[in-house]
């Protein structure tokens, strides 16, 4: 792997604060009865009436209140078992609420378990208008947006086919191009991205854009802390029910890593990117063409990019560019200062890209670059970090690891 380090100029970028008022949320709990002795049938029940019934409580959701704003993209990330689902089918009527309030004010659409109404005896052409009614849609514009729908799904081909013989992915593509029809201003999305191939989740990207643009309240669940980062204003983390912490995505998406995988492998500066201080501008991936990509095939090499914007005098800072997969295990980390490489004097008010040059030996999936920058030394105390700053997609054919190492096998008899 070999690094560069230059010097071109750039442009920072504004954010829009969101707008005011669509779902309110007060002070709501959720408690689940788990039952010690369960009948299987009404037999059992008749035979046994005086068997004692004992109960387990599970409290999925705990006194949560927040306010989410009209237009506002907002994240609810967690790990499994963690209640975000079950609060976002609370706010979407699914689930009763043991106590508290939940308020909407617009149209609601949720985006929960995505082709559960779908009939599988019957064609793709029925289902989609059946389900277009049942979502709010009138007969007519149902029809009107038949074509559309097939479009955005890429199933023109198999519009006569029974849904029993389309496969999952299929399945997916177009419960999704029917959802997104509804005209609704409320959306509640539970992890559509964890499902479809590569090409799909970029159409994902680009309607969520549409949506954002178009000003929706969109409420996301996700586990993928890039989508969230990606997309929303504001994100909440949850943790056994319990609202942990509410505030802009990067520092959500850092909670949510140490609290799945420990501390960072750099600890962040204590004002991130505070007012005049050294900022990470943006970080990008290159071909080998030297063309910014967002995704590769898995022979193409790959270089991980970031641009600094320097604000005091530094001599051998350590740029460093940290490598992880989607679940948020590291799998590479490349620094400046390897092999005994110093990256040389840098005066305030200049602008830096590192560039990391690698080898192609990741195998398909998505992978998640945090730039970072520290004094010289450890660079354990990062001047400017940015967690999972942008990503790219490999594909491929997966042979099942990690990496794709160039190894070379020799079978020999004894």
């Amino acid at each position: 792997m070999s690094t560069t380090i230059s010097r071109p100029p750039a442009t920072p970028e504004a954010v829009e604060p969101p707008a005011a008022g669509a779902v309110s949320i007060e002070a709501i709990s959720k408690t689940f009865r788990l039952p010690h002795q369960q009948y299987s049938t009404l037999k059992e029940r008749v035979l046994h009436p005086l068997r004692s019934t004992e109960y387990d409580e599970l409290h999925a959701v705990k006194d949560i209140s927040v306010e989410i704003a009209e237009g506002e993209f907002f994240g609810i990330v967690g790990r499994n078992g963690s209640g975000k689902s079950t609060l976002l089918k609370c706010i979407a009527g699914i689930y009763g609420v043991d106590s508290g309030r939940i308020s909407i004010a617009g149209r609601l659409s949720p985006f929960i378990e995505l082709g559960v109404g779908f009939n599988m005896d019957l064609t793709a052409r029925d289902n989609v208008i059946i389900n277009a009614i049942m979502l709010g849609l009138s007969r007519r514009q149902a029809r009107e947006r038949f074509d559309e729908v097939i479009a955005f799904a890429e199933l023109e081909e198999f519009i006569d086919l029974k849904l029993k013989n389309y496969s999952s992915g299929m399945l997916v593509r177009l419960a999704f191009a029917t959802a997104i029809q509804v005209d609704a201003e409320i959306l509640l999305i539970d992890e559509v991205l964890a499902v479809g191939d590569a090409a799909f989740q970029q159409k994902c990207f680009e309607e969520f854009f549409r949506l954002k643009r178009e000003g929706k309240t969109i409420v996301f669940v996700s586990h993928d802390m890039h989508s969230v980062e990606r997309f929303c204003d504001r994100a909440m983390l949850m943790e056994r029910g319990n609202l942990i912490q509410i505030g802009e995505p990067r520092a959500i998406g850092r909670a949510y890593h140490k609290l799945n995988f420990g501390q960072l492998p750099h600890e962040a500066p204590a004002e991130e990117n505070a007012d005049g201080g050294t900022l990470i501008a943006e970080a990008w991936f290159q071909n080998a063409a030297g063309e910014r990509v967002a995704s590769v095939s898995q022979d193409e090499s790959l270089s991980m990019c970031f641009e600094v914007r320097i604000a005091e005098d530094l001599v051998d800072p350590v740029f460093a560019a940290t490598l992880r997969t989607k679940l948020g295990h590291t799998i590479v980390v490349a620094r400046s200062d390897q092999h005994g490489h110093s990256s040389g004097a840098f005066k305030a008010g200049e602008t830096v890209v590192a560039r990391f040059d690698m080898p192609s030996w990741l195998t398909p999936s998505r992978y998640l670059l945090t730039p970072s920058l520290a004094r010289e030394g450890t660079g354990e105390n990062a001047l400017a970090l940015v967690e999972d700053m942008t990503s790219v997609i490999v594909h491929g054919t997966s042979s099942g690891g990690i990496l794709e190492l160039p190894v070379e096998a020799r079978i020999e008899r004894t």
